[in-house]
């Protein structure tokens, strides 16, 4: 597996309002939690299937309108992280490469 998309650990501070992955290769990501909410890689929130996979990298750049609270992270294989959040919602699963390819891309903006 390519370590590039293997996380070493994951970190979420609610209270700071980011979620932080340390990757095997020594890269780390650091999320809003604003923006890891609204980039949720999920049919619903994405659009329909033919969005699945596609983000919005400026998310993770601009002035949250509001604080989202993780309540639960639990990996699905090892392939991806299913996240609960305080909404309510829960069906989003952030694929690791789908997590560092959005950290590239919002690194850019």
């Amino acid at each position: 597996m390519d370590t590039k998309y293997t996380p070493a650990s994951v970190d979420v501070s609610n209270s700071d309002q980011i979620f932080t992955v340390k990757w095997e290769d020594g890269h780390t990501s650091d999320f809003s939690l604003f923006g890891l909410r609204k980039n949720c890689p999920c049919v619903a929130c994405r659009g329909g299937h033919d969005k699945m996979g596609s983000f919005e990298p400026e998310l993770f750049k601009v002035k949250p309108t509001r604080t989202y609270k993780i309540l639960k992270a639990e990996p699905v294989g090892n392939h991806a992280l299913k996240i609960t959040w305080d909404d309510g919602h829960n069906s989003g699963m952030y694929r690791w490469d789908l997590l560092r390819q959005m950290d590239e891309a919002a690194s850019r903006i």
